[in-house]
């Protein structure tokens, strides 16, 4: 397929899931708006890369997301200097662990700010001008634990529990206008931040980092093997087809089992 013509953001874009996402969009040859943190030497060389690799105009917008302003800024940039906003990836998210009785208020405002409400200002935004269209595709990236709990993670599970509410109501009131909505539903990814936490806990533990992916996989998911960013990508284009156009409001799932045992 091609999205040639089309503009995609893609919010926490510059690594990772994000990144993988991008990418793929950039491949078959939409414009991307580019969003997230990080050394600006760099950002400028993932940015400047990905527009040689595949001939695409490629920008980028810093935008904190935990600000409703920022949020709508990043879409109006896009729409500005891209011309328009007819793919919208929520994807950025942060992360915090701790008991429920020891979990700080300000770590679950932040979580809750980044990974559900920006999801909603990003959407709230970018909706008119893609009804206007009667083309649009909105993905929300979710999780596994947008479906299932796990210990010490309560604002993380809240917030992507409402990812998921959020998808569905926006799916259903747009279903007619040209526009789906969904949510891709990972479990473990490979992605820089985890091969890390891999070679940590495999420092910790004095074995290696093979063995520890195996552990921490056994964890939760019956498949003793890691999606890769490259495959979050590749359902979110597919998400973008013609042959997706009447799937709205799924949570789907692309995580070994995770959510089936």
């Amino acid at each position: 397929m091609s999205l040639k013509g089309k503009v995609a953001v893609v919010t926490g874009s510059t690594s990772g899931i994000g990144f993988g996402i991008a990418r793929a969009f950039a491949a078959q040859g939409a414009a991307v708006m580019l969003n997230g943190f990080g050394d600006a030497a760099g950002i400028e060389k993932i940015r400047s890369g990905l527009a040689s690799e595949f001939g695409v105009r490629v920008g980028f917008d810093g935008a904190d997301l935990s600000k409703a302003d920022r949020v709508v800024g990043l879409i109006s940039k896009a729409q500005a200097d891209l011309g328009s906003v007819d793919i919208l990836v929520n994807n950025a998210g942060i992360q915090f662990v701790a008991p429920v009785e020891e979990f700080p208020e300000a770590k679950w405002d932040a979580i809750i700010a980044i990974n559900l409400s920006a999801i909603f200002h990003g959407m709230k935004a970018a909706i008119p001008a893609m009804k206007a269209k009667k083309w649009g595709r909105i993905i929300n990236i979710a999780s596994a634990h947008g479906l299932v709990a796990s210990l010490h993670k309560v604002a993380y599970v809240a917030a992507k529990h409402g990812v998921v509410g959020a998808t569905k109501a926006a799916a259903v009131e747009l279903a007619n206008d040209g526009i789906t909505v969904n949510a891709i539903c990972p479990g473990w990814v490979l992605t820089p931040m985890v091969e890390k936490q891999l070679e940590d806990r495999a420092r910790e533990a004095g074995t290696d980092v093979e063995v520890e992916k195996k552990k921490m996989l056994r964890e939760n998911q019956p498949m003793l093997k890691f999606s890769t960013p490259e495959e979050i990508g590749a359902l979110a284009v597919f998400l973008c087809s013609d042959s997706a156009a009447t799937i709205t409001g799924a949570p789907l799932s692309i995580d070994g089992g995770f959510v089936a045992h």
